[in-house]
């Protein structure tokens, strides 16, 4: 007897067996759980980031989780991020002008978000309008890396 296997969904996949007719083969149905919209998860993160949830915005991330942002080293922890930019500013809120998601040859969903940062220097003058840009990578449900590009440094320079 043949066996055919057709599969949706990943590793942990619910999977079921059965045989459609007398003379068919087996057949493995594996369905699995759908994965969460890559969008919709980087929107989750950013709001329990903006909330300073740092325990639900670390359950979005993998092991190995990877964030850059202008002017410093690759960070791995949420905790790094906080301490770097503790110095810089009190507080940073994002307006959203939209989000994109398009897939890679790396089996990521990547996901860009755009809009205007704003919010306190820490002398406590009001920022605002300042343009920025989040790439991110998705993998199973878990966000791999983060790239964020801004104006701020220009913004603070020119003040």
């Amino acid at each position: 007897m043949q066996k055919i296997q057709v599969g949706f969904g990943g590793q942990n996949a619910d999977c079921s067996y059965r045989k459609l007719q007398e003379n068919d083969p087996e057949v493995t149905l594996c369905l699995g759980t759908a994965l969460m919209d890559p969008v919709q998860l980087v929107r989750s993160f950013l709001a329990a980031m903006e909330a300073r949830d740092i325990a639900l915005a670390q359950s979005f991330l993998a092991d190995g989780f990877e964030m850059t942002f202008p002017g410093t080293a690759p960070m791995h922890k949420l905790q790094e991020l906080i301490a770097w930019s503790a110095p810089r500013y009190k507080f940073v809120t994002k307006t959203y002008d939209g989000f994109d998601a398009i897939p890679s040859e790396s089996h990521a969903a990547i996901v860009y978000c755009r809009g205007t940062l704003s919010g306190e220097w820490p002398d406590g003058t009001a920022f605002e309008g300042i343009r920025f840009i989040d790439r991110f990578e998705v993998v199973a449900d878990k966000l791999i890396k983060q790239e964020v590009w801004n104006d701020i440094a220009e913004t603070k320079a020119n003040a």
